[in-house]
């Protein structure tokens, strides 16, 4: 007979489907001016396990040992403290789909902290232990005595413990699971990155203390007057002193009010005063209704100009603090945006406070994604099991009565990529009957059973055009609804393209009213061999690459290319040419403030070098109002480029910008640059190997260019490669064409070119080739011909495709390398990298940079750094003309080492720099989660024919 010891059970409660046992009630967070905060957060003791009940629970009573443990900072995640490893999925999870059950192999991390009173804790009351933020699983103890556990990651947790406080020598351990039944509701597009992340702190709660409280702060925008009333667990007073107002809790009053907005947001200071403390109160009026279609605010539709946004910090990981939050708010007001969706989670209630400071529509979204049930078909979803219920409503309690005192959350939202079901139906009607004030959003219901707009991600330009003209079908209920783009440009590597487009859609139909570019920054971790560190550099069993690098901001928070290109297009004043010469038409955007707030200046230039600067005057435009305002004379060029400039620049220090930062420009051409005389006369000379022609000498035998005016020249070519970016590439579940995998099927990576002929007659030189790529019969034939009048040297090249060309090209012009090259000058676009769908922020100008600073750190490396629009540039001792305006590219690196590389540590300067001059460039598109570019963004194979102008540069 034989017998099998049956394994130990694991910890009950990690698999159990409850939220947990033993916390108090959610409640509003707010501070309080009479009960002062203790907070514990620093340095804990710390200790790993490999499994939820691999060591048993002596670490929380008082008296243990723990100074041997390693140590951790909380907030703080233990897996970016030496303690393990991250782990980045988009939608699977990481471990098998058997809910509620999770792996035996789930890392615990126990927590040690000990601490005193302060000498000066009241004696009487009670007291509160508030965390606000565990991932993912937490049991907590306190002087030995177990307090309880809880879930829900993002949302706070409160336990009553005043009666087990000691003066000193207080023992809190807390027990925190990587993986939990829990877990499953939080498979958002994230790190995985267990611990307590948040603040951790003890709360005095003195006798008739408020408790919870709920401001009510309406704005009648047809009288001008608001309605106060606030709601107290305890009953108290509420004082405005700047509204006059002096009222007992749960009455109304009403008094002439200036309204909170996003643009104005006007906030009164009050107090709620109970029996045992005062609570500061910023109360911000304003009314958000669905009317007539529209989602009105005050009134008025509004348009979002939105980003989503998730916590990051490339060292500290959710762990933010209070500085990087500000930091975010206000790089967001300085590049137009006007709204955040706080993807997919409640954020730090810090954050919020700084959205209502400043000015920020918030869609506040509940910490709920079971996204990686798409996998089987949402077979067994939470969201449609009633078991799971009273969790999901234990999560949107939570976030709504933390979050409810602030004006710019406008919205609730369910959660995100949740499917649908009974779950989130329950969640629904349980906040309307909560908060009737606000509106409800979720995405994934088609049928807008439970929410108050019709949301969706990542739709195309022409359905989201269908959408503005009520053309999309669906229930009748969705078509009466607005539409938000919840998701939309992605801003993953170089991109996004199309958000003008985009935009251009937004502002024509009314019913569209705005969206909310994917992301906000760049999750790549802080590594010291790899720059930063995405999805697979850890080793992780199933990972999703870098897709979790796909925002606006670098990791740094350094904007990108994308973030300029999205202020731009999103801008509040319009500024473009107008009806007649000499005047521009500007256009007020804003959703409810003037333009009292902002001066007005032009600029004339000539051939990029500003010559006259003047102030303008524009009458006061309300929202919606357009003016023609009539310009300076412009200079006379006298054959040169001349170029006007507007700009709105705020004429007085605001919160978030100086006076003088630039809230919108404009620009439009006088007149246009008169053609280059003719770079001809002068007849090629063979001397040896050699061909001179001016300037230039060539290889005799194969025509190859080998220096000009003393300058050395490589590898002067056709080249039609650019390294794929994220966008080029597409994602693998992208229904429609990928071309940036079809253009490596191709070969496209690797054309051969062929010489045909070298010819030198007459006065120039001809060089005739085909290019192709192994094992495809298309090609390229493809002709230089130089010319030159004795100082300059023109190349013109001719390029015809042979066969079947059914993908664009991803660039067409030259490449060549030069041996000394550091600063370049230029006059074109700028001052950052264009594309044709992202040049709507490329400013005409004249720009000098280094070599280095002409590249875009992306993440993962890829095409980056072209220059629109440039007339000419001057690098390493030549100066190039174009004819006509070309892309200009120069790095330290070739097109194929670009390529190869995984992160920005694998591209190694070499001695050469690699100059691109391109006629063309293919579109940026989103695809890396939306659509490609739009068919007129397309370099499609066609015969071309363009030229430059080389010369040594006069300096």
């Amino acid at each position: 007979m034989s017998f099998r010891t049956p394994p130990a059970p694991a910890a009950a409660y990690v698999e159990d489907v409850a939220p947990g046992r033993g916390t108090l009630p959610p409640r509003a967070w707010y501070a309080s001016s009479d009960a002062k905060p203790l907070s514990l957060n620093g340095s804990w003791r710390f200790r790993l396990s490999p499994a939820a009940d691999a060591e048993d629970d002596a670490f929380a009573a008082p008296g243990y040992d723990a100074g041997h443990w390693a140590e951790v900072s909380v907030p703080g995640h233990w897996v970016l403290q030496g303690h393990g490893a991250p782990i980045y999925t988009n939608h699977l999870y990481p471990f098998p789909v058997d809910p509620p059950h999770v792996p035996t192999e789930n890392p615990t991390g126990d927590h040690l902290r000990v601490f005193d009173l302060p000498a000066d804790w009241p004696a009487s009351g009670d007291a509160v232990l508030r965390f606000d933020g565990v991932e993912s699983c937490a049991r907590v103890w306190l002087n030995g005595t177990e307090l309880g556990e809880f879930k829900g990651s993002r949302l706070p947790h409160e336990f009553a413990v005043g009666h087990l406080l000691e003066p000193a020598g207080n023992v809190l351990a807390v027990r925190v699971h990587q993986w939990s039944a829990g877990s499953y509701l939080e498979d958002q597009d994230q790190w995985w990155l267990p611990g307590i992340f948040r603040d951790v702190t003890l709360l005095h709660r003195p006798a008739g203390c408020a408790g919870d409280f709920f401001v009510h702060a309406s704005y009648d925008h047809t009288t001008g007057r608001g309605t106060l009333r606030v709601d107290s667990d305890v009953e108290g007073r509420v004082t405005v002193p700047a509204l006059g107002v002096d009222v007992a809790t749960g009455e109304s009053v009403t008094v002439p009010v200036e309204p909170w907005s996003a643009e104005t947001p006007t906030l009164y200071d009050g107090v709620l005063a109970t029996p045992g403390e005062r609570v500061p109160l910023r109360i911000g009026f304003r009314t958000v209704v669905l009317a007539d279609g529209l989602i009105r605010v005050n009134g008025r539709p509004v348009l979002f100009r939105g980003v989503n946004r998730h916590e990051w910090h490339p060292e500290r990981g959710r762990a933010l603090d209070p500085a990087t939050m500000r930091e975010d708010v206000l790089l967001m007001k300085r590049h137009n945006v006007n709204a955040v969706r706080t993807s997919h989670y409640p954020p730090h209630p810090a954050f919020l406070d700084l959205c209502d400071e400043y000015g920020l529509w918030v869609i506040d979204e509940c910490d709920l994604e079971t996204h990686g049930f798409t996998e089987q078909g949402w077979r067994d979803n939470p969201v449609d099991d009633d078991r799971w219920t009273p969790a999901l409503l234990d999560r949107a309690a939570r976030m709504v009565e933390r979050d409810k005192n602030h004006p710019s959350v406008i919205f609730w939202s369910l959660g995100n990529e949740a499917g649908t079901g009974r779950g989130l139906t329950a969640m629904a009607e349980w906040i309307r009957g909560r908060d009737a004030s606000r509106l409800v959003h979720y995405e994934g219901d088609a049928t807008c059973r439970d929410t108050d707009v019709y949301a969706r991600m990542y739709a195309f330009h022409e359905e989201v055009e269908r959408i503005g003209r009520g053309l999309d079908g669906g229930p009748r209920k969705r078509r009466a609804l607005p539409f938000l783009h919840c998701e939309y440009g992605h801003a993953m590597g170089n991109g996004p393209g199309g958000l003008a487009d985009y935009q251009e859609l937004y502002e024509r139909y009314d019913r569209l009213q705005g969206g909310f570019v994917w992301e906000w920054i760049d999750h790549g971790i802080a590594h010291p061999e790899l720059g930063f560190a995405y999805g697979g550099d850890f080793g992780e069993e199933l990972h999703d690459s870098n897709f979790v690098c796909d925002g606006l901001l670098f990791p740094d928070r350094r904007p990108s290319p994308g973030l300029v290109e999205y202020a731009k297009v999103i801008e509040p004043v319009r500024i473009d040419g107008g009806a007649a010469d000499g005047t521009v038409r500007i256009t007020n955007r804003y959703d409810f403030a003037g333009l009292s707030h902002l001066e007005f200046e032009c600029l004339h230039q000539v051939d990029g070098e500003v010559t006259a600067t003047a102030r303008l005057t524009v009458e006061p435009l309300a929202p919606g109002g357009s003016a023609e305002v009539e310009l300076p004379p412009a200079p006379d060029g006298r054959g040169a480029e001349v170029q006007w400039t507007v700009r709105a620049r705020l004429a007085e220090d605001t919160p978030w910008a100086e006076r003088g930062h630039v809230v919108a420009w404009g620009q439009g051409t006088v007149a246009r640059r008169a053609p280059a005389p003719a770079a001809a006369g002068v007849r090629p000379a063979a001397d040896g190997g050699r061909i001179t022609l001016g300037p230039a000498v060539f290889d005799a035998r194969t025509g190859a260019l080998r220096g000009i005016g003393g300058v050395d020249v490589t590898g002067l070519r056709l080249d039609v490669w650019r390294a794929p970016t994220d966008n080029d590439d597409g994602a693998p579940w992208q229904p429609d064409v990928r071309y940036g995998v079809l253009w490596r099927a191709l070969g496209l990576h690797r054309m051969r070119h062929r010489l045909d002929a070298v010819e030198a007659g007459g006065d120039a030189l001809t060089v005739r080739t085909r290019v192709a790529p192994a094992g495809r019969e298309l090609g390229l034939a493809t002709t230089y011909r130089w010319t030159s009048d004795g100082t300059r040297v023109r190349l013109a090249v001719s390029v015809v495709p042979e066969g079947d060309w059914t993908v664009p090209l991803p660039r067409l012009g030259i490449r060549f390398g030069l041996p000394r090259a550091d600063r370049v000058r230029w006059f074109g676009g700028g001052p950052g990298e264009a594309y044709p769908d992202t040049r709507a922020a490329s400013l005409l100008g004249r720009w000098e940079a280094t070599v280095e600073e002409l590249q875009t750190p992306y993440v993962r490396p890829q095409e980056n750094g072209a220059r629109a629009d440039v007339r000419w540039a001057e690098i390493g001792g030549l100066r190039v003309e174009g004819e006509p305006e070309f892309w200009f590219t120069a790095r330290r690196w070739t097109t194929e080492q670009l390529d190869a590389a995984r992160h920005l540590t694998d591209l190694v300067p070499g001695d050469t720099v690699w100059v691109n001059l391109d006629h063309g460039q293919h579109g940026i598109g989103s695809q890396s989660c939306g659509p490609g570019p739009l068919p007129r963004y397309f370099l499609r194979a066609e015969p071309a024919e363009f030229s430059f102008v080389f010369a040594p540069s006069p300096g």
